[in-house]
C-alpha cells in the first residue's frame, strides 16, 4: 500500500489575491495613486512568495548566537545571525519598507498617504519576515524621533540617512532599550543614569532587561539625566551606537568595532520570535548622544517612537492574521475529509469565515492608524493628532488579542500537522503571542486609553467618527446603523462617567473592557466607511463584525454562506 502524502499548496498571491487590501488602496490613494504603487507592491509580493519565504524558513531554522570573545580572548559581544535573516534585512531596505514615508518622491506622489502605502508593504512583508518586521518597526520609530526639530542636526545627519536608506549596503536598523528588570512597563522606576562628557556626548550606565534587535547598529535608550529627579517624565532618549561608525562618532575605533561600554549578558530564550535577537544588555559608561535637550523632560519625545512602533505592532497582527487565513484556506481546499474537500464542510467554512471577519476588522483598524500617522507627519493635522492619540493604543491592544485567538484557530485548522514544528504552522501561534505584550500589555494600554480619555478629551474625535458612521450605515443596513448608534450612545455615557471619577477602583478595574469596546465600535465604523465607498466585502464584514463584537451574536451561518466573499 502506497504511503499517502498530503500536498500543501502555497496561498494565493498576497497582493493580487487580497481584495480588501487592493480596494483599501484604491479608496485612500485614488486610482492614479494606487496605480503608482502597484509595481512596488507586486514586486514585494513576488519576493515574499519566493526568496523571502525561503529566507524566512532559514532564519527560523538558524536562530542567532552570541559570540562573547574573539579567538584571542578580546571581548566582542558579537551577535551572529543567519543568511536568511540577512536576506530579510536587505529586502526591507530594497523595498523601502522603512524608508518609503520619508522619501521625497514618495511624499510627492502620495503626500500623507505615503504611510498608507507603507502599511500595504508591511502587510505583505511582515508575516513571513522571520519577525524582521520588529527591527523595521524600531528603525521607523527611531527615524521619526530623529526627524523631530529639537534633535541636533549633526546627529540627525549621521544617522537618519542610514535608517531610511534603500541601499542594503548602507541601511541599518535600530534597537529599543527601554525596559529594566525592576520596572518593566513602569518607566518611572528606570535607573539607567546619563552623565554629560566633556566632548558634548553623554555616558550611560545601567541595565536594560529586554532589548529587541540587539544586532542593530544603534539603539534608542531611555536614561535619567544625572540630577533630573524622580518619575518618568524626566527620562530622556539617547542614541547609543552599537558599533563604531564614521566621524564624528567613531572616536578612533576601527570601522565595525564594538562600541565600548556595551555588554551583552545573554540572548533571551523566548517562546516565539526566535530568529529575532533579543538580549539583556549592560551599559557601563556607554557612549551616547542625546536626542533633544536632556534638560527638558524627554518622555514626550520618546513617545514619538512608541506611537510608531505601536501602529507597526497592529500592522504585524493584521498581516499575520491575513496570511494565516490564506494558508488555512489553501489547506482546506486540498484536504479531503468525509468524502469531500474540507473547504466544503459547512462547519469549517463557518470557522474560516469568522476568522476572515476578524482579519478584515484588524486590517481596517491598523490601516486607519497608519493613515492618521501620515496626516500628522505630513500635514500637521491637529484633528488627526487628537484621534491618533487614542487610536494607536486601541489598534495595538485590539489587534494583538485578535491575532493570538486567530493564530490558535489556524493551528487547529491543520489538525495534528499544525502541532508539528517543521510544518511551520506552530510558529503562527508562538509569534502572535508577543503582539499583546511588546509595547505594552493589554492592561497597560487600557490605562493609557483611560488617561487619553480623562486628560486629553480623546474620546471626542472617536465619538464623532462613530456618529458619522451611523449615518453612512443607514443605507447599507438599518440594523447595523442601530447597533452602531446604540454602542456609541453607551460609550458616550461611559466616557462621561469615567471622566467624572477617573481614579476610582471601579473605573480602573473596567479599563480593559472599555478599551476593547471602544476598539470594536471604532472598527465597525471603519468598515462602514469603506463599505459606503463601495466595497461589498467591507459591507458584509461590517455587518458580521457588529453582530459578533457589538451584539455578541453567533455569525457562523452567514460566515459559512459568504466565505468566498470574505476571503
Amino acid at each position: 500500500m502506497s504511503r499517502f502524502v498530503q500536498p500543501v499548496p502555497p496561498p494565493v498571491d498576497p497582493y493580487a489575491g487580497d481584495g480588501l487590501l487592493r480596494s483599501w488602496l484604491e479608496r485612500h490613494l485614488g486610482p492614479a495613486g494606487h496605480a503608482a504603487a502597484k509595481g512596488r507592491l507586486a514586486d514585494l509580493a513576488a519576493d515574499v512568495a519566493g526568496p523571502l519565504r525561503a529566507a524566512h524558513a532559514d532564519a527560523e531554522a538558524h536562530p542567532p548566537t552570541l559570540v562573547r570573545y574573539d579567538p584571542w580572548g578580546a571581548r566582542v559581544d558579537r551577535i551572529d545571525t543567519s543568511a536568511g535573516w540577512q536576506e530579510q534585512r536587505a529586502a526591507a531596505a530594497r523595498h523601502a519598507v522603512v524608508a518609503l514615508p520619508y522619501l521625497p518622491d514618495a511624499r510627492g506622489t502620495w503626500g500623507a498617504a505615503a504611510r498608507v502605502v507603507q502599511h500595504a508593504l508591511l502587510h505583505l512583508y511582515g508575516p513571513e519576515s522571520a519577525t524582521f518586521s520588529c527591527p523595521v518597526a524600531m528603525a521607523d520609530g527611531a527615524a521619526a524621533l530623529l526627524s523631530l526639530p529639537e534633535v541636533d542636526n549633526g546627529v540627525r545627519d549621521v544617522w537618519l540617512p542610514r535608517l531610511i536608506s534603500t541601499d542594503p549596503a548602507v541601511a541599518i536598523t535600530s534597537g529599543q532599550w527601554m525596559t529594566e528588570s525592576q520596572g518593566g512597563s513602569d518607566l518611572g522606576r528606570s535607573s539607567t543614569i546619563g552623565r554629560p562628557a566633556v566632548d558634548g556626548s553623554w555616558r550611560l550606565t545601567g541595565e536594560k532587561w529586554f532589548c529587541s534587535a540587539a544586532d542593530a547598529a544603534m539603539a534608542v535608550a531611555l536614561a535619567r539625566p544625572e540630577g533630573s529627579g524622580r518619575g518618568s517624565r524626566v527620562l530622556a532618549p539617547f542614541l547609543v551606537p552599537r558599533y563604531a561608525v564614521d566621524s564624528p562618532l567613531a572616536h578612533g575605533l576601527a570601522p565595525g568595532a564594538p562600541a565600548p561600554g556595551v555588554t551583552v549578558h545573554r540572548l533571551k530564550d523566548k517562546l516565539g520570535t526566535r530568529a529575532l535577537p533579543t538580549a539583556e544588555i549592560g551599559l557601563h559608561d556607554a557612549y551616547a548622544v542625546p536626542l533633544g535637550d536632556p534638560a527638558v523632560p524627554g518622555l514626550v519625545r520618546a513617545m514619538t517612537l512608541v506611537v510608531v512602533t505601536r501602529v507597526h505592532n497592529a500592522a504585524a497582527a493584521a498581516g499575520g492574521m491575513r496570511r494565516g487565513l490564506a494558508y488555512a484556506r489553501a489547506y482546506a481546499d486540498v484536504r479531503h475529509v468525509a468524502g469531500g474537500a474540507l473547504s466544503s464542510s459547512p462547519l469549517h467554512r463557518a470557522t474560516l469565515g469568522t476568522l476572515a471577519v476578524d482579519a478584515a476588522g484588524a486590517f481596517a483598524l491598523a490601516g486607519h492608524a497608519f493613515a492618521l500617522l501620515g496626516r500628522v507627519e505630513v500635514g500637521a493635522d491637529p484633528e488627526a493628532a487628537a484621534e491618533l492619540r487614542i487610536v494607536a493604543p486601541l489598534a495595538k491592544l485590539a489587534t494583538g488579542r485578535l491575532a493570538v485567538s486567530s493564530a490558535s484557530e489556524y493551528v487547529e485548522s491543520f489538525g495534528g500537522a499544525g502541532y508539528v514544528e517543521d510544518t511551520g504552522v506552530p510558529r503562527l501561534l508562538r509569534d502572535a503571542q508577543v503582539l499583546p505584550i511588546w509595547e505594552g500589555t493589554t492592561n497597560v494600554l487600557s490605562l493609557d486609553v483611560l488617561r487619553a480619555l480623562t486628560r486629553e478629551d480623546a474620546g471626542a474625535p472617536l465619538l464623532a467618527r462613530l456618529a458619522a458612521a451611523v449615518d453612512l450605515a443607514r443605507p447599507l443596513s438599518p440594523v447595523l446603523a442601530d447597533t452602531l448608534a446604540g454602542a456609541a450612545a453607551q460609550l458616550g455615557d461611559t466616557i462621561t462617567s469615567v471622566t467624572a471619577d477617573p481614579g476610582s477602583p471601579t473605573v480602573l478595574a473596567g479599563a480593559r473592557g472599555l478599551a476593547l469596546r471602544l476598539a470594536y465600535a471604532l472598527t465597525t465604523a471603519l468598515l462602514v466607511e469603506h463599505a459606503a465607498w463601495g466595497d461589498e466585502q467591507a459591507a458584509l464584514a461590517a455587518r458580521l463584525w457588529a453582530r459578533r463584537w457589538l451584539r455578541h451574536e453567533e455569525i457562523a451561518e452567514d460566515a459559512h454562506h459568504h466565505l468566498d466573499l470574505l476571503c
